[in-house]
């Protein structure tokens, strides 16, 4: 083929395969933004053939058009893609009408060592907020994977020798999952309202490290959401690497300063960058603060030569994180942020970060609301108001964004079904001139109801805040569990009305009950309680081990109700209080109210050591057999499996796809028939008198 005869084709294969720096600058005259962004920092050999890919991606900025980046740059191997797909999500691996992604016109493309691809144009109406798949099919040997590494969402895969299933709109074939981003790095649209966007540069913070997973609610996600509520709305791109440092790169984690242009100035659209690193500098003592705020200035010197904002974020509190935190750590961190603060235009604006999650009472720790447990990195809370810390007209990247922002409080309500607790909104006049017409409307699960206590005011003045109070209360029958409340203040602002919005999670919490036949309940751990709601159980227990030398637990069980041949399953949906090894879960017994009559079986989710199968091998009834471990996860399903004496327990995070955890022979009754159980125990040897909460639904015996 000359390139010559083929002008259109040779330019599209030519866009398809230039460097990150080049591809951004090709064609600045297309409109194109970028949605959806990941900061790829490594690779791996993950040893499979034929396998294909399922990518799902949480949008920023709407479109009509999509495509989509890949990245091949931390191997050094071509990568050859056989076939690519994009579509709307319909939930876990599904996808509506998965459109074909070309590139170069053609189905397959392969990527030199160390270089990107970009996919031709597909039409497709791209929501903002909305949840999109991209599908990649590997044809043959898969020799390694570009990733990012810390995903916070679910990414599916085929088997080994899975094939080609990137078309398919049920997601069956993708039965393997993971957490990490592999060889995507960019999505991006055109034709939607958004004019640019804002990059967010960071470390474990930014890229979501103690927020929920599967649930975006890393801060470059808030922010989003909130920039979505502007008339000229704006794309976020998450360009945050856990670890990250600003001056000290190492193998498979590149500095800032080494990954700017990679990550920041060549991302389609960039009218901003957030600077939101250095936390991990101070910690390591791999840059003083004077070489720190050098780095810092090199990063916002070289965003203003690409024309970019420079937005520069303090550095988050850090006191009680293990035993890193020193006087003089705490120190450099004060300087770094009053270099920050007046950076003497070094910096356009200041998202002060420390100042939006710190203790007012001392300042060198996260306020208790703000702070995920380990002291470094905030929860879903703390990360809502890194965001709502930002000043969205310092960005430059939107216009007519609403002049007030509403909260809702408690951040994470718990109610009790057919009682009363306040929830609060506040909000807050952000913007310039006053706001007037203020209203708020509660929105709530069906069946529940609210009662107003304060009306709050209609009229706010620059940064003025006006507070309304509701009496929120769930039916009596209300299921046990976690919902959305959500908040709506409209106002008007310029002549117009505008809205904002906000929502917490708010759980319904079991209270002691008792539990009705033919559930019976028992306890070998002192002040056990117990709840049933329907198929819903909860249960309150103390106790000092589970294992070893003392037997200490609480049961709802069914008497005689494993035969011989049977499988007891279980979801354990939460457990809360005590220490790290309390343990819920399920149990077969052949007696469970006499624990010293041996022979019996324990599969528990504990807090630290996950998965656990204990079992009484020998019959002296001591737990003595141990299988499992992993990570901790919940909701978790649980199944024993009995087939005479032989005990097998899986695992499993959805219910569908089981995992085998360990097997083992377990003396039985001479009848064959076992009790089988709901368990909880608080493991409080070391933590004297806390006790866990458990609560479980699906329990059945098949």
């Amino acid at each position: 083929m000359r390139w010559s005869r083929w002008p259109a084709l040779a330019a599209a294969v030519l866009l398809a395969l230039l460097p990150a720096p080049a591809l951004a600058q090709a064609h600045p005259s297309r409109g194109w933004t970028g949605t959806w962004a990941t900061a790829q920092h490594a690779s791996y050999d993950p040893g499979t053939s034929e396998v294909s890919v399922r990518i799902p991606v949480h949008v920023s900025a709407s479109g009509t058009s999509v495509r989509i980046r890949l990245t091949n740059g931390f191997t050094t191997d071509p990568l050859t893609i056989g076939h690519a797909t994009i579509g709307r999500r319909a939930g876990g691996a599904d996808v509506v009408a998965p459109r074909r992604l070309a590139f170069g016109g053609k189905d397959e493309v392969t990527i030199p060592a160390g270089e990107q691809a970009a996919s031709d144009p597909a039409r497709l109406a791209v929501p903002a907020g909305g949840d999109l798949v991209v599908s990649l099919y590997f044809p043959g040997r898969l020799t390694h994977i570009s990733q990012h590494w810390y995903g916070l969402q679910a990414v599916y895969w085929t088997p080994d020798g899975g094939g080609d299933h990137a078309a398919d709109r049920a997601g069956d074939a993708f039965s393997v999952t993971d957490s990490t981003f592999p060889f995507l790095t960019g999505v991006d649209v055109r034709g939607g309202p958004a004019r640019g966007a804002v990059v967010a540069l960071g470390d474990s913070i930014t890229d979501g490290a103690a927020s929920t997973a599967n649930a975006n609610r890393r801060w470059p996600d808030h922010l989003a959401a909130r920039l979505a509520e502007c008339t000229t709305p704006a794309g976020v791109l998450n360009a945050g690497i856990s670890g990250n440092q600003v001056t000290a790169g190492v193998d498979g984690n590149p500095s800032a300063l080494d990954r700017l242009d990679q990550d920041v100035l060549s991302q389609p659209g960039a009218r901003a960058v957030i600077v939101a690193e250095g936390v991990n500098d101070l910690i390591r003592e791999t840059a003083t603060a004077d070489r720190l705020i050098d780095g810092l200035t090199e990063i916002a010197r070289r965003a203003h030569e690409r024309g970019l904002r420079a937005i520069g974020a303090t550095i988050v509190p850090y006191h009680g994180y293990g035993d890193h935190w020193t006087e003089a750590k705490e120190a450099e961190r004060a300087k770094v942020n009053a270099f920050v603060r007046d950076s003497g235009g070094v910096f356009d604006a200041v998202a002060d970060f420390d100042r939006a999650v710190r203790d007012p009472d001392d300042p060198t720790r996260y306020d208790a609301d703000f702070d995920s447990g380990d002291h470094l990195h905030p929860n879903d809370t703390g990360l809502k108001a890194l965001a709502d810390s930002i000043g969205l007209s310092t960005l430059g990247a939107a216009a007519g964004c609403p002049a007030a922002r509403v909260r809702l409080t408690p951040y994470r309500p718990e109610l009790r079904p057919g009682q009363g607790t306040d929830v609060t909104a506040t909000v807050t006049a952000t913007g310039p001139s006053a706001i007037t017409n203020l209203r708020s409307r509660l929105d709530l699960p069906p069946g529940w109801t609210a009662h107003t206590l304060t009306p709050g005011s209609r009229t706010l003045e620059p940064a003025e805040s006006t507070t309304v109070t509701w009496t929120v209360t769930p039916p009596t029958d209300a299921t046990w569990g976690t919902r959305q409340i959500g908040v709506t203040s409209s106002f008007r602002q310029g002549g117009r009305v505008r809205h904002t919005t906000d929502g917490v999670d708010a759980t319904v919490v079991p209270v002691p009950t008792g539990v009705r036949a033919p559930y019976l309940t028992v306890s070998t751990a002192p002040d056990a309680q117990y709840a049933q709601n329907g198929g819903q159980f909860a249960i309150w227990a103390e106790g000092q081990d589970l294992a070893g030398w003392k037997d200490e637990k609480a049961a709802v069980y069914l008497p005689g109700g494993a035969p011989a041949s049977s499988s007891v399953t279980a979801r354990v949906v939460s457990q809360t209080g005590s220490g790290p090894a309390a343990k819920s879960g399920i149990a077969v017994a052949d007696d469970l109210t006499d624990p010293g009559k041996g022979g019996y079986a324990v599969l528990t989710m504990s807090a630290q050591y996950g998965v656990e199968f204990m079992t009484d091998s020998d019959g002296d009834g001591r737990l003595d057999t141990w299988a499992g471990g992993g990570a901790s996860y919940h909701p978790a399903w649980l199944r024993l499996t009995r087939d005479g004496t032989t005990c097998t327990a899986y695992a499993s995070t959805d219910g569908t796809h089981w995992q085998q955890v360990g097997t083992a022979d377990v003396p039985s009754s001479s009848s064959g028939t076992e009790d089988a159980g709901l368990i909880a125990s608080a493991v409080n040897l070391n933590y004297p008198g806390a006790t866990v909460r458990s609560v479980f639904d699906h329990f059945t015996v098949s």
